[in-house]
């Protein structure tokens, strides 16, 4: 067997392969992290078969994703190794040596110390962009709920009435319609009847009439609000942005949708998870072996009770640890909810943990822990969801 070990960083790797019997095969050499660099690397190991070559790296931020895109695709084995492991091996060294070619050394004897090795499939980069695509709307969701608290403050400003005449709220097409054209007051009830009441029909579909159109320029007319036309430069662009911003989530959901209708994950099969709650649940989960036994996978996710004891005092409730992974957290719990309104049996647990007393939050906490058992025996046995 030949072990490859590559030491990256964010502008050049290093490299270096070493024989089952510790001989050196290849001197560690630095390749540049661009085409060229992938290739000459390539070139050094075409001469291995790659049924015999395991090719290992640290898990460093994302320096190394494209790498390893790149050597999946080349069907070399890759493996990523957590960099703990590599740390203890550099600590059985007598020398206190650290550098980028002695680290290729290091990472290669770690790979042949494991005892078992998990090499990345298609279906782990798949993940990967679930993962990275998950977070991304996460805070795409973030800045425009930020606007949006923003546009409103605006328009509280500057007409103040218009939030009393749209029942649903400022935050719909018909009014961001109506703000982009005549950010004021002043502008609204100087539009043409015709022109103001056609917008409002065709951005509410149907939904607004003549008669409302006429109502909301005389509110207009009326109004105490500022006539300031920097508040109108800013509801102008605020709506810009969050229209941006809804065009930028569609396509990142697009995307996700797309990913987990190619893998056809068992999650899909739990009544109430749909592509997008499902793909952050298993961007953020990755390889499930990871975790021996559900417990660690609610830890992971910040489910798990905290701990609280006091000498002779031990506290049978307390609140959610809320330490792990954020997404993978808002993820479950927002599924957890979901399953409660479409599977009876969850349903039913819900109602048993409110009769005990127990908030909203504490219940819907409790149904969390049990949809991820559910899910971590799912992901592990590949079975369908069959709870009835």
């Amino acid at each position: 067997m030949i072990y490859v070990g590559i030491d990256i960083a964010k502008l050049n790797h290093f490299a270096s392969a070493i024989s089952s019997e510790g001989e050196i095969l290849i001197e560690p050499f630095k390749f540049t992290n661009d085409a060229d660099g992938f290739h000459l690397l390539a070139s050094k190991l075409e001469s291995f078969d790659k049924a015999s070559t395991i090719i290992g790296l640290e898990s460093t931020a994302h320096y190394g994703d494209n790498l390893v895109r790149y050597l999946v695709a080349g069907l070399y084995k890759v493996c990523v190794l957590n960099p703990i492991k590599t740390s203890q091996m550099r600590k059985n060294n007598i020398r206190k040596t650290k550098t980028d070619k002695v680290d290729t050394y290091v990472i290669a004897k770690t790979l042949m110390m494991q005892d078992t090795l998990k090499f990345i499939s298609f279906y782990d980069l798949d993940l990967m962009e679930l993962k990275a695509l998950g977070r991304f709307r996460q805070k795409a969701i973030k800045q425009r709920t930020r606007l949006k608290i923003q546009l409103k403050t605006y328009v509280d400003q500057v007409f103040p009435e218009l939030q009393y005449f749209f029942k649903s709220g400022l935050h719909q097409k018909a009014v961001y319609a109506v703000l982009k054209e005549a950010p004021s007051p002043n502008r609204i009830a100087s539009m043409h009847m015709t022109h103001l009441a056609t917008l409002l029909k065709t951005t509410s579909h149907g939904h607004f009439t003549k008669e409302q159109a006429k109502e909301l320029r005389v509110l207009a007319q009326k109004s105490v609000g500022a006539n300031d036309s920097t508040l109108s430069i800013q509801i102008t662009q605020s709506i810009e942005q969050i229209e941006l911003l809804d065009s930028q989530l569609k396509k990142i959901e697009e995307e996700m949708t797309d990913i987990m209708k190619f893998n056809d994950s068992v999650i899909m099969t739990i009544p109430g998870i749909g592509y997008i709650n499902g793909g952050m649940i298993l961007g953020e989960t990755g390889d499930i072996h990871r975790f021996s036994n559900p417990n660690k996978l609610l830890a992971f996710a910040g489910l798990d009770p905290s701990v609280y004891q006091s000498g002779n005092f031990q506290a049978r409730r307390t609140r959610m640890s809320k330490r792990g992974s954020r997404v993978l957290r808002y993820a479950l719990v927002n599924a957890a909810w979901n399953v409660i309104r479409n599977n009876f049996t969850f349903k039913s647990y819900y109602e048993t943990k409110m009769a005990e007393g127990r908030t909203h939050y504490n219940a819907l906490g409790h149904c969390s822990g049990k949809l991820v058992r559910i899910i971590w025996k799912m992901l592990t046995d590949k079975v369908e969801f069959n709870l009835k």
